[in-house]
């Protein structure tokens, strides 16, 4: 995605290829909430539940802010993946956030949480 497109327009549009988004199991530490804007957390799992198959355990999402823009890289190790978006953003952010999947939950936390 390019500098051109809103968190809205993005959400909506990743939700029109979702057929459901579940929250059950999910989770989100006190230093996400805290830091990280809703909606940002919300794309941020679209992001995760639109990856293709398989899925590594950890996925790493790099965050920075510039000028209304928020940059994301997003990644995982096995099988490697690597994609970047940018975003308009009321409040963006730089930060680092983890998102780890036990099977029995899924939990996104800071790196420094971590």
């Amino acid at each position: 995605m390019n500098d051109g497109h809103s968190l809205g327009a993005m959400a909506d549009f990743l939700c029109k290829e979702v057929i459901a988004i579940s929250f059950e199991n999910r989770f989100v530490t006190r230093g996400v909430m805290s830091e990280i804007p809703f909606e940002l957390q919300l794309f941020l799992w679209l992001l995760i539940d639109n990856l293709p198959e398989p899925k590594d355990y950890l996925q790493v999402f790099r965050l920075s802010a510039s000028e209304g823009v928020q940059h994301i890289i997003h990644e995982q190790e096995e099988p490697q993946y690597h994609k970047e978006y940018d975003i308009k953003i009321n409040a963006p952010v730089n930060a680092k956030v983890y998102v780890i999947d036990d099977t029995d939950h899924c939990t996104m936390l800071l790196a420094e949480e971590y």
